[in-house]
This record gives C-alpha cells, structure tokens and sequence, in this order.
C-alpha cells in the first residue's frame, strides 16, 4: 500500500531547504543584490542624520547581517536599533548565535520578538506604540502570511520618513511560478501565502498606491539528482519543490511522471554542461515611504 501523500513539517522543511541551498545560487544571488544595488539604497535611506536610527528584519539571518555590514559602512558611527521578527525559538536561538560570533557589528543593538508579523502587528496596535523604521526587509518570508495585502500595509505604515521597505521574492519569471501554477492543485494542502511570486506583491503595491522599484536578478539550482531514481539528495530537493514528504514515494506515478517532464520544460528549466537547471530567479522590491 503506497502512503498517502502530505505536507513537511516545520522539521522535514528546514532538511530539504538545507539540500536546496547547497546546490542553488540563491545566497549568491542576495549577494550580487548586495555588491550592486543596496549600497546605493542604504545610502539614500536617511533624510537627516542623527545619532540613533532603527532597522527592523524578517529574518534570513545572514543576509541580515550583511545588510547591517552595508548600513554601516553608508552611514559609519550611527547607531543601530535592530529588531526581529521570528516566531521559531531555533531560529531566533540560531541568529542570537550569530551575532555571538560576530564581533566586528558595534553600534548595534538586538531586540528580539518571538512572534509572527501578525502577532507582531497585533501587539504593536494593542499597545498604541506605532514605532517608525527607516528600512524595513522581509527575505523569502511573504509566503508564509496569511493577509498579504494587510501585512505589507500595516508595515508601510511603520516607516519614517524617506524609510524603505525591502522585499526578496520569488520572480514570475522563475521556474516556481510555472510550476506552482500547473501543480499546486495537485499537491498537499499548505498554509494559503506558499504560492507567491513578484507579481503578487507589485500588483498589491499598486492598489495600495505606493512607490516601488523592482530589481530582477536571476539565480539557478542544480537539480538534475532529481531525475536518479533512488538518489537520496534528489528525493530531498523533489521534497522541497512540492511541499510534500517524500514525494517520489507517495506521488501517484502519473503526476509522478508528469510533474519531472513539466520540471525539464523550458518554462522551469535550462541545461547546462548536461546539468539541468532549475530557474530560481528572485525579484528585489524596494518600496518607497
């Protein structure tokens, strides 16, 4: 009898993602951002230059601190207030860890919320305390909130004047948006926000009339284990692409079959060197206060 199939967990999630990025150019991706863009928006986010300013971050721990790194070295000797937003008590202990080993970040300050951004945002309203931030960034986190719409302009609202909100996001020209479109009927219930791409967002930006900028920039994962029957490497990256646990063991043959050809498809993929190349292309959107 072949399991039915069913989502990951939190647990099974953070294993496939770890097969992701060690054979993806995602972090590199951020990092070509970094070099080429974000100074340039770093430098513009203070309108008058004071001795304290605030940064609030939904995680992706080390992009964080290289954006901290870039911050500092556009405006040097100003202080940082940096509070994150992160519901799982790992990952905030991971991150604590981080900033441990991190000696080089002075003139910066770690406030941590254990909490979801709607928590965040229910707190935040409770209490009558709506702080302002100049730069705001939210890495890969979108897909996981419910009221896409409400979040983006509840945050919004929390930056000063000439702050900047960032968003890193999977482009509608990556291999995830035609998949998701073709497939995600297909496969297990997950929380309502997985399936977002850049066009999501801008469309959102627009009907709340907000100014916004799109940097595209393209990334690639190499998933061609995926198509070694009995890999044990491509059986975690086909976990991840479907959201589901062991996919290659649970799937029906026919969607089986169908979602590896929909995989090799121009509209996914590319070849190359007689690897195939999953298209991860990431859409930066920087929104203006």
């Amino acid at each position: 009898v072949i399991p039915s199939m069913r989502s990951l967990t939190a647990e099974e999630y953070v294993e496939a993602f770890k097969s992701f990025l060690d054979h993806s150019t995602e972090h590199q991706c951020m990092d070509e951002f970094n070099r080429e863009e974000m100074p340039n928006i770093m430098a513009g986010i203070f309108y008058l230059m004071t001795s304290e300013h605030t940064l609030v971050q939904l995680i992706l721990w080390e992009q964080d601190l290289k954006m901290i790194r870039i911050l500092q070295a556009a405006h040097p000797g100003v202080f940082i207030d940096n509070e994150i937003i992160e519901p799982n008590p790992q990952h905030v202990a991971a991150y604590k860890e981080l900033v441990n080993q991190a000696p080089d970040l002075q003139n910066v300050s770690f406030v941590w919320h254990q909490l979801t951004s709607s928590e965040y945002e229910q707190q935040v309203k409770e209490k009558g305390m709506h702080k302002k931030f100049d730069f705001i960034h939210m890495i890969q986190m979108l897909y996981r909130v419910e009221d896409i719409p409400s979040t983006l302009k509840f945050f919004h609202s929390c930056l000063d004047h000439h702050g900047k909100l960032l968003i890193i996001i999977l482009s509608d020209s990556s291999g995830w948006a035609s998949l998701w479109k073709n497939y995600r009927h297909c496969l297990p219930a997950t929380d309502s926000g997985h399936y977002v791409t850049s066009g999501c967002i801008t469309e959102v930006l627009k009907r709340l009339g907000v100014e916004h900028h799109v940097y595209e920039f393209p990334s690639g994962w190499d998933i061609t284990e995926c198509f070694i029957e009995g890999d044990p490497v491509g059986g975690h990256m086909m976990d991840f692409l479907t959201g589901t646990k062991d996919f290659l063991g649970t799937a029906p043959p026919g969607l089986r079959r169908g979602l590896q050809e929909a995989l090799c498809h121009p509209q996914c993929s590319s070849k190359k060197d007689g690897r195939i190349i999953f298209s991860n292309n990431l859409s930066m959107i920087v929104v203006e206060s």
